[in-house]
């Protein structure tokens, strides 16, 4: 069991992982390097929602753990917009895809997609947990 202070060291540790991942995209973005920039914006959105729920000491080694367990605590419950979910689904498919599928094509438009969607997941995640301090 962790103190208040741990939990909020914990999530903003987690935080800043999301936020230094969603940094390295545009340069990935400007060397064509798709499949990479979806994987970055997948893996800024996982370490945010993690960010999230380490306030409430909920960690899991499978994505779809915390995926289900975010959305059950902060989509469902209205904390965040039902259209987070959307874009957690999105990401993870496309990353998934892009990660196994030999032959999937990322697209430079669906890559932005999924790089702006990304960056507008960790702005309200951030300013929620601004909020809570």
């Amino acid at each position: 069991m962790l103190d208040d202070q741990s939990k909020k060291s914990l999530s903003a540790l987690r935080l800043a992982n999301a936020k230094e991942q969603l940094g390295f995209i545009p340069g990935i973005l400007a060397l064509g390097d798709y499949k990479t920039v979806v994987n970055r914006s997948y893996y800024s959105v996982f370490y945010a929602m993690r960010a999230v729920l380490a306030l409430e000491e909920y960690d899991s080694k499978k994505h779809s753990g915390i995926i289900s367990e975010f959305r059950r605590r902060y989509i469902k419950t209205g904390i965040f917009p039902d259209d987070f979910s959307d874009i957690i689904g999105e990401l993870f498919m496309v990353r998934s895809n892009g990660d196994y599928d030999d032959f999937y094509i990322v697209s430079r438009e669906k890559a932005e997609t999924q790089y702006r969607n990304a960056k507008l997941f960790i702005e309200e995640i951030e300013k929620y947990l601004l909020s809570l301090q």
